[in-house]
């Protein structure tokens, strides 16, 4: 055997078997996530709108940078922009100047904002636990969890 024979073929079973996780992991996130839009239990606020204000009811406070919570939701961020205009204007979040850098945006979740989300949440959450909580094991559902912080760089 030549060294070129040996490490091309696992390099190329592990190139194989990464392609066929990520289609499996991406399918898989697409049939979830059309299924939670599909079954999102208010027409009040959008499945977008409702991850801002899930975003933001996680943080001590509230409230996250804008360019921050860019990073956590599931929208560019022009999109991202527009969308908490929308928020903004229907009182569900404030948009305040982030006090150390005149540039910033701070976001922060108003009271009628929590109030709409816990209401969405508890609804919301059902589905989840249908189509995800239902088909997977405890063990599954740990290790799964694992798996996708450790994919997005959380250990």
């Amino acid at each position: 055997m030549t060294i070129g024979a040996t490490t091309t073929g696992p390099i190329k079973r592990t190139r194989t078997s990464a392609v066929t996780a990520w289609e499996s992991l991406f399918r898989a996130q697409v049939a979830v996530m059309r299924t939670l839009a599909a079954e999102f239990p208010t027409r009040d606020i959008s499945f977008n709108e409702y991850d801002v204000l899930f975003n933001l009811s996680r943080q001590p406070d509230r409230s996250l940078r804008l360019r921050d919570l860019n990073k956590e939701v599931l929208l560019t961020q022009p999109s991202v922009s527009r969308l908490i205009d929308r928020l903004v204007a229907r009182g569900l979040v404030a948009k305040c100047p982030e006090p150390n850098d005149a540039r910033g945006t701070v976001i922060r979740l108003t009271d009628t904002g929590f109030e709409m989300f816990r209401r969405v949440a508890v609804e919301h959450m059902k589905s989840i636990t249908a189509r995800v909580g239902d088909r997977l094991d405890p063990a599954e559902l740990e290790t799964l969890a694992a798996l996708c912080d450790k994919l997005r760089g959380i250990e």
